[in-house]
């Protein structure tokens, strides 16, 4: 096999396929919830604790000198970084579970028979004829 259709068979997996596909909407996910927090979570909060901006919320290590910017820890960013994970992990969480619940009902729900083979199909007919030649 070579080495083109061996990566055309990888790739085209399913599995494959959908982890992309989940790659791609998390990735569109995760900026949608950074910008709620920045924007619409973060003011409020910062405007509860004192008109605080978060992205400005810094320990100055070093004082800029001259042309050298000053050396900052941005902690403000970081506790924006933080809201965004719990919002993302809360919302990961649901959803796994969601789908948790739905598997679980799903596996209780009793399946339904498999449909008889055409082997039993013909055995039963057998049995059949030979009862009603015997009685």
């Amino acid at each position: 096999m070579s080495m083109l259709q061996e990566f055309k068979t990888f790739a085209l997996r399913g599995n494959v396929v959908d982890m992309a596909v989940g790659i791609i909407i998390g990735a569109a996910f995760g900026k949608v919830v950074s910008s709620f927090v920045t924007n619409v979570v973060m003011p409020p909060l910062g405007l509860m604790i004192g008109g605080v901006d978060f992205a400005d919320l810094a320990i100055v290590l070093k004082e800029a000198q001259g042309e050298l910017p000053a050396v900052t820890l941005g902690y403000g960013l970081f506790i924006q970084s933080v809201v965004d994970f719990v919002i993302i992990a809360a919302a990961i969480f649901v959803a796994v579970r969601v789908m948790n619940s739905l598997k679980r009902k799903e596996e209780a729900a009793p399946a339904a028979p498999p449909a008889p083979s055409k082997e039993e199909v013909l055995l039963s007919e057998i049995r059949d004829l030979l009862k009603q030649q015997n009685g």
